[in-house]
């Protein structure tokens, strides 16, 4: 049966759609196959409030899409942190309803979801939507279904909810389109930027990708012409950037972690009454235990990885296949009791600052401490209350979160992103300190960014913090290309996973030698990939490059059709993927 833009019960459920979800929008739409859109619509969109006032450059940003929001047209708003890019949506949004158009937002993280759909609510007389993996079967029925017959007016999804049917499309917003979340990595991998500006090309509408780090790919389709640049250069209101700090810790004595200028500075913040965000993006209260004996170290007997330790509850974990075991009392090598943990984690953070600030409030945001549906929304109203507390957290919080009372940020453990083998890990790197600072200072109040590093002379952050975020991606570009990196010459992985490595390496071995005269194009490898074992499975990668995209479509048509006709790779398990974010 055919849904609204093409897309099949199949196509569907390909995506992981339950079953039950299939037979119920079957029923419904052989019932209202004939009702015409305007009777199934519920009510007409309005607003609920009045909307901001713009300065000069978002009211710029803004006639630009509303002069170009019958057609489609890709723009790019690269606006730095708290220039007012959701408010510009906003009003573009209220200009598209007025039009009676859907509009379908994407955001990186469920955890955006709340805040997002409540700021939605708070502008729009509309019905909003959202859409992400923690909803029901029923939830999610409904959710797809007002949207296939244009009930809904605002849909507010992660990476998934680009495929969802529109009765009524009128434009598709990417927000924070830098983020990794857009990209699917395993199963059906795509991924949902790229999805949206063809679907938006398909539909014959605008797409807007924003983000205050955007990604080296949409830079460089800026400068081609193939998006449309809009810039937002200050930040809305009074509000200013906040300045930074390089701690160089290199012969430091450090207490709990942090050096005694970021305690006191700490001190200081709460005492004027305000907020501190600690970041540092490792979960857990350590990322290894060793002996303090004979160095033995807690390894993953699944995965070439350690096993971080956690104390609420105590027990090791591995992050990559989620193998756990108990806490040993005694070292498996030598006997001794003398067991540590190496190394820091939030919760280690969160112990370390509690015996320190006694009196005040600390609250962590991590992936663990996220398990209740709706912890993260009471905590975010804790957050907000007028009360000096202290902000700990992962990647989670580096992410469009407006924290009004955030004066001072403290970056930790940033050094490993500097000088990881990854290609993209700079482009990584910068974008986190960026997004994280970007966290500081939002209101009326200034802000501080303290970063605590071993290497306060590497070009990167130097590059960074002197010159911002535009500078250091137009000189990343310019070393991508003379390196033959993408954005300028697009690559594919194919990955070979078995049970041995000999296994996985032979398949690879002949794919390579199969493929090695083709011309314009190069393959590189095999090779090992960084972490070997992963849940007992030995991974081996091959990788494709091209000059130009359609050279390495062959070469990837080539590959599938060997792949699928050798014996050898019946007995492993393999994937091909353009653009991979990872190749670890």
């Amino acid at each position: 049966t055919e849904h609204a833009n093409g897309l099949t019960l199949i196509t569907l459920n390909s995506l992981g759609i339950p079953s039950p979800i299939l037979k119920a929008l079957q029923k419904k739409q052989l019932a209202e196959t004939h009702q015409p859109t305007h009777i199934r619509q519920t009510f007409a969109a309005g607003l609920a409030e009045a909307a901001l006032l713009l300065n000069a450059e978002q009211q710029q940003a803004l006639d630009q899409l509303q002069q170009n929001d019958n057609a489609f047209q890709c723009f790019l708003l690269d606006g730095i942190t708290g220039s007012g890019k959701t408010e510009i949506y906003l009003q573009w949004i209220a200009h598209l309803l007025n039009q009676n158009k859907q509009v379908l937002v994407l955001v990186p993280e469920i955890g955006l979801t709340p805040q997002t759909l409540a700021r939605f609510k708070q502008r729009f007389h509309a019905r909003i939507l959202v859409l992400h993996s923690k909803l029901t079967d029923k939830e999610r029925l409904e959710a797809w279904h007002a949207a296939y017959t244009g009930e809904a007016h605002i849909i507010i999804g992660t990476r998934s909810a680009i495929f969802i049917p529109l009765a009524r499309p009128g434009a598709i917003i990417v927000d924070e389109e830098h983020d990794a979340s857009f990209k699917q990595q395993s199963g059906f991998r795509y991924s949902a930027r790229d999805l949206a500006v063809y679907r938006g090309k398909l539909e014959q509408i605008p797409v807007l990708l924003g983000s205050a780090t955007p990604s080296l790919e949409s830079l460089k389709n800026s400068a081609q012409g193939r998006y449309q640049l809009l810039r937002l250069l200050h930040r809305a209101g009074n509000a200013q950037l906040p300045s930074f700090k390089l701690i160089d810790i290199r012969n430091s004595e450090l207490i709990h972690g942090f050096s005694p200028q970021v305690l006191q500075a700490i001190k200081a913040t709460l005492e004027k009454g305000e907020q501190v965000l600690i970041f540092i993006n490792r979960r857990g209260y350590a990322p290894s235990l060793i002996c303090h004996h004979c160095g033995w170290i807690g390894q993953c007997t699944h995965c070439d990885a350690h096993l971080t330790l956690y104390t609420q509850p105590p027990r090791l974990l591995c992050h990559h296949c989620g193998h756990g075991q108990a806490v040993p009392k005694f070292c498996p090598h030598c006997q001794s009791s003398d067991l540590r943990g190496l190394g820091l984690g939030t919760e280690r953070i969160e112990e370390n600052l509690a015996d320190y600030f006694t009196q005040h409030k600390i609250i962590r945001i991590d992936r663990d401490s996220m398990r209740n549906k709706n912890a993260f929304q009471q905590l975010l109203a804790e957050i907000h209350q007028p009360q000096p507390l202290i902000l700990i957290g992962t990647q989670m919080l580096a992410k469009g979160h407006h924290f009004p009372l955030v004066t001072l940020v403290v970056l930790l453990e940033i050094d490993a992103g500097l000088y990881t083998s990854d290609f993209r890990g700079p482009e990584r790197t910068a974008q986190l300190i960026i997004q994280v600072a970007g966290r500081a200072g939002r209101a009326e109040r200034p802000g501080q960014v303290w970063l605590q590093t071993r290497t306060p002379d590497h070009p990167l952050l130097m590059n960074l913090l002197q010159e911002g975020y535009s500078a250091f991606a137009h000189n990343e570009l310019a070393q991508r290309q003379a390196a033959h990196l993408p954005p300028f010459y697009p690559m594919a992985l194919i990955r070979a996973e078995a049970k041995s490595s000999a296994q996985a390496h032979q398949v690879l071995q002949q794919l390579a030698q199969y493929l090695y005269d083709t011309p314009n194009a190069q393959v590189l490898g095999p090779i090992p990939a960084l972490m070997e074992k992963k849940a007992n499975y030995y991974r081996a990668h091959l990788l494709l490059s091209a000059e130009k995209s359609i050279d390495l479509q062959k070469l990837l048509a080539q590959a599938v059709y060997f792949l699928d006709h050798l014996p050898e790779a019946k007995k492993v398990r393999w994937w091909a993927e353009r653009d991979p974010l990872e190749v670890t």
